[in-house]
């Protein structure tokens, strides 16, 4: 959990992808995210918590569905959504934030 909140509490925007192997949805945002940090590089920090190997953290942000999103800068949410969309609809759902 130390090394999450280190990562969580820095300046550089941190999207977290909360997500599970088992899960369809995850599978098709993955080149989604991949673009995503394409488009914006070193602007975000995408971090992937597997929800099945990290149950604390998921019951800590109280994650009931997969894939969800939260997006940290210095510590705090800015961000929170769930389900898949295309790469558009996320750019324009976080872009500000970047």
């Amino acid at each position: 959990m130390g090394k999450f909140k280190e990562i969580i509490d820095s300046a550089t925007p941190t999207l977290v992808d909360f997500h599970a192997t088992w899960c369809g949805p995850c599978k098709t945002m993955s080149p989604v995210l991949e673009d995503f940090k394409k488009a914006y590089g070193a602007k975000v920090r995408i971090l992937k918590i597997d929800v099945d190997k990290n149950p604390a953290i998921a019951d800590q942000f109280k994650i009931r569905g997969v894939p969800t999103f939260l997006l940290f800068k210095e510590g705090k949410m800015l961000w929170r959504e769930s389900g898949a969309f295309p790469l558009n609809v996320l750019k324009q759902k976080i872009g500000s934030f970047l």
